[in-house]
């Protein structure tokens, strides 16, 4: 069986970022590797839960193994992964913002919709359609309740109830 011994360098040990990074890279090889932290249990490399339960935080060793065709390279590949911090961002690798781009406005994504617009707020005393004025002003409508979809609702407080 294939193995490798790596210390983890990872500010933040092998949890959160780290962990997916590490895990999405197990699973994108395709060999199946356990991940075990001193003389504990072995788990899965793939398994975010797994590799999780591990506790590893900086400066912990953990070994790699893996009995597959192609353990090796594989092998080689996640111990490179834990030997660097993962809690650095990567570098953009995305295309660069073309001069004179503006960036997106509110908080909508790039690809998104645009932020919702924001409702005026009632004149006070006014009722909100289909609701009940509460305060000084007038409503139109009975005086026993809202009428459900017509905008006329009861006024309650010291205005005057129109109609009914």
């Amino acid at each position: 069986m294939a193995s490798r011994t790596v210390t983890i360098a990872s500010a933040s040990g092998l949890h959160a970022r780290p962990a997916k990074l590490f895990v999405q890279e197990a699973a994108r090889l395709g060999v199946p590797v356990r991940i075990r932290a001193g003389d504990g249990k072995a788990v899965p490399a793939s398994s975010m839960l797994g590799v999780l339960s591990l506790g590893a935080v900086r400066g912990t060793e953990v070994t790699l193994e893996s009995d597959a065709p192609g353990a090796d390279a594989a092998l080689d590949t996640l111990a490179a992964l834990l030997s660097r911090d993962l809690d650095d961002p990567p570098p953009p690798d995305g295309p660069p913002t073309p001069q004179g781009a503006q960036p997106p406005k509110g908080n909508a994504a790039p690809d998104g919709p645009p932020p919702p617009e924001e409702t005026p707020a009632p004149e006070e005393g006014a009722a909100p359609e289909g609701g009940a004025g509460l305060g000084g002003g007038a409503c139109s409508g009975s005086g026993a309740g809202a009428i459900p979809g017509t905008g006329q609702g009861a006024g309650l407080g010291a205005g005057e109830v129109v109609g009914g």
